[in-house]
């Protein structure tokens, strides 16, 4: 969707509630027009939950975000949701990897069913696209009609931007980078192949691999996911002619400086075809709040209130 197409409307007192599903926690906030997040909540995602305690979970974080919108008098005008796949194109099942529990899970029909969303749109898709959305609509891919928006975390996801419209696919689930092969050899991976970038890299396959949390990786792993990431980075630039790749997620941005050097590092040395040279990767402009920004902007873009990337020039 276009800036062409999509006018952003200026008035006050309304929100957006915002939902993010990921494998290592569950937010809700309220996010406005301006990209503002006005409250949120989140919880851990916990390991061991079967899919209806999981849901009740969502819905008590839910409920109290409704709430804290009636008190401060915002009207909640939509409700946009970032999760991790894949999905049934809309949300209406989802089955994301990183969360055992929810194999074709209902998510949009139970979404619905809440007292609290029974008269607001609700809208779906996958939390790396609204990352990218978000990033476009208020972050560093801001002005950018090109792009690629990662999250590397609990699992790895992507979401592109070309000629200034989010890379849908014919099922919705578009960018999945976390599935590119990375190591042919490599370990297998949830979704069934042998040697992806989530196999690798992840935050859970780096405590498989470590025997520890992400969080306390040695430097050498630190730099081992850089590059690995680096590597799937150069193929889509070169894939699909882009020169930026925001990246993302708790183990990104919490490895810093060194991961990002490595990666940029590896993009440098594989993606020598001209179109794809000089391609740079850099955090992501929202920092941790990226995934509900991303959700917030589902929400607006589903209600036509959003204005996102500019058109590519012709």
């Amino acid at each position: 969707m276009s800036s062409a197409e999509v006018p952003l409307h200026q008035d006050t007192g309304s929100v957006c509630l915002a939902v993010d599903i990921g494998g290592s926690k569950l937010a809700v906030g309220l996010v406005d027009r301006r990209a503002k997040i006005v409250v949120s909540g989140r919880i851990g995602t916990p390991r061991a939950c079967d899919g209806d305690r999981l849901f009740r979970l969502l819905a008590d974080l839910i409920d109290i975000a409704v709430g804290e919108a009636l008190e401060l008098g915002l009207a909640i005008a939509t409700c946009g949701v970032g999760a991790g796949g894949p999905m049934v194109s809309g949300g209406v099942s989802i089955s994301p990897l990183n969360i055992s529990a929810w194999r074709d899970f209902p998510l949009r029909s139970r979404l619905e069913a809440l007292a609290g969303l029974a008269t607001i749109p609700v809208f779906i898709d996958n939390d790396a696209k609204a990352l990218a959305l978000g990033e476009a609509w208020a972050g560093a891919g801001r002005g950018e009609a090109n792009f690629l928006a990662m999250v590397v975390s609990t699992g790895i996801g992507g979401g592109i931007v070309l000629e200034g419209r989010i890379l849908d696919g014919r099922s919705g689930n578009a960018g999945h980078i976390g599935h590119l092969v990375v190591e042919p050899a490599g370990r297998r991976c949830r979704c069934g192949s042998q040697g992806c970038l989530e196999a690798e890299a992840s935050g859970s396959a780096i405590e498989e691999i470590t025997g520890r949390p992400a969080a306390e990786a040695p430097p050498e792993i630190i730099e081992r996911t850089g590059v690995l990431v680096g590597r799937a980075i150069a193929s889509v630039a070169s894939l699909l002619d882009l020169r930026l790749a925001l990246v993302g997620g708790s183990v990104a941005l919490g490895f810093g400086s060194s991961f990002f050097v490595a990666a940029q590092h590896e993009v440098d040395e594989r993606a020598c075809i001209a179109h794809a040279r000089g391609c740079r990767v850099e955090p992501v402009g929202l920092g941790a709040d990226g995934p509900l920004v991303g959700a917030g902007a589902i929400g607006w873009r589903g209600i036509g209130r959003l204005v996102t990337v500019p058109e590519a020039a012709a």
